[in-house]
């Protein structure tokens, strides 16, 4: 499923995407700069959440409860990964199995370790506020 917005468009277009994920492993795919975390924390606001700080560049993973459940979602920026097995470091196995919401930027950082069971969105730049964004559910 293929979505085309303008920046100011990015909470209407998370709205329609959230119940559109079959899983709740979602991989991030786009360049430096196109807009995952942006894309990210407008779904976490459908979700509820609604202080988040930045991408986890350096800590690799944010966590934050979702309101009045016993969810979380956990936010991971990879992109730091310099070899899949630092992964095992932080324990991002037992938070993909956890159940809890788990949005991945930088997925190709680890390619073992994601279960098949996942949903890809990937974020193409069509020019300096516009983007298109497709949705694949594994």
């Amino acid at each position: 499923m293929e979505f085309t917005y303008q920046l100011e468009e990015i909470d209407s277009i998370a709205a329609q995407v959230l119940p559109l994920l079959t899983h709740k492993i979602v991989l991030f795919q786009a360049p430096m700069g196109a807009g995952k975390t942006t894309f990210i924390k407008a779904l976490a606001k459908q979700l509820g959440i609604t202080e988040m700080t930045s991408s986890p560049t350096f800590s690799i993973v944010n966590a934050y409860k979702i309101p009045d459940s016993t969810a979380s979602l956990y936010h991971f920026d990879l992109y730091r990964l310099e070899e899949e097995e630092e992964a095992y470091d932080f324990g991002f196995e037992e938070y993909l199995y956890s159940g809890d919401w788990c949005f991945i930027e930088w997925p190709d950082k680890t390619p073992n370790l994601i279960p098949d069971n996942h949903c890809t969105i990937e974020i193409a730049i069509l020019d300096t506020l516009k983007r298109k964004l497709t949705l694949t559910n594994a």
